[in-house]
């Protein structure tokens, strides 16, 4: 799962945890001492998401269909698809109040290191709502790609993405439903 996702599935919680579920990418190694006890616990929560992400039916046959020489970096890719269709399908108020949320919150805490020119234009360029836009989709899946070392293999998984919309979103529609059903979070139970 990518930003929106996780924003989705901590917003329940107060803004500290929702902070964490947003920059757990940027935080390496698991002594969150160093952060507010809500921070880390939104940390865990983000990394117990992509953890059960992982190992869902629906991605493991997603990674499956896609081609066998890009296939380790479909993960990356699918996870950025997953926002678009999160994007697509909660357009509306409750989302736009969400994202603004998000926003507030990255701008105003600083972003770890490893995120920190990331976020500033994140934010800027209204990412969140413009996943929406698949073709901008792509276009994020290959701009990671090319932070990556070596040949850009994300944007090689772009006309997969193209040819294998109908499945993945089929694959989004099962993934979503179990997903909010099973990690919605209020962060409660997270802090510990």
């Amino acid at each position: 799962m990518n930003f929106l996702a996780h924003a989705w599935l901590a917003q329940p919680g107060d803004d500290g945890f929702l902070y964490g579920n947003l920059i757990a990418d940027g935080v390496k190694g698991s002594d969150l001492s160093g952060w507010s006890p809500s921070v880390a616990g939104g940390i865990r929560h983000h990394r117990r998401v992509d953890a059960w992400v992982d190992q869902h039916p629906s991605v493991l046959l997603a990674k499956r269909r896609a081609p066998r020489t890009q296939r380790r970096y479909a993960g990356i890719a699918l996870d950025i698809v997953w926002d678009h269709f999160i994007a697509r399908q909660h357009a509306g108020a409750e989302q736009s109040a969400l994202v603004e949320r998000c926003y507030r919150l990255l701008s105003a805490w600083p972003a770890p290191q490893r995120l920190s020119t990331m976020m500033p234009v994140l934010v800027e360029q209204d990412w969140l709502r413009r996943y929406a836009d698949f073709d901008f989709t792509c276009r994020a899946v290959s701009g990671i790609g090319q932070r990556l070392s070596g040949a850009n293999r994300l944007a090689e998984l772009v006309p997969w993405l193209r040819e294998d919309y109908a499945a993945l979103e089929r694959d989004f529609s099962r993934l979503w439903s179990e997903c909010r059903a099973e990690l919605t979070s209020d962060g409660a139970e997270s802090i510990h």
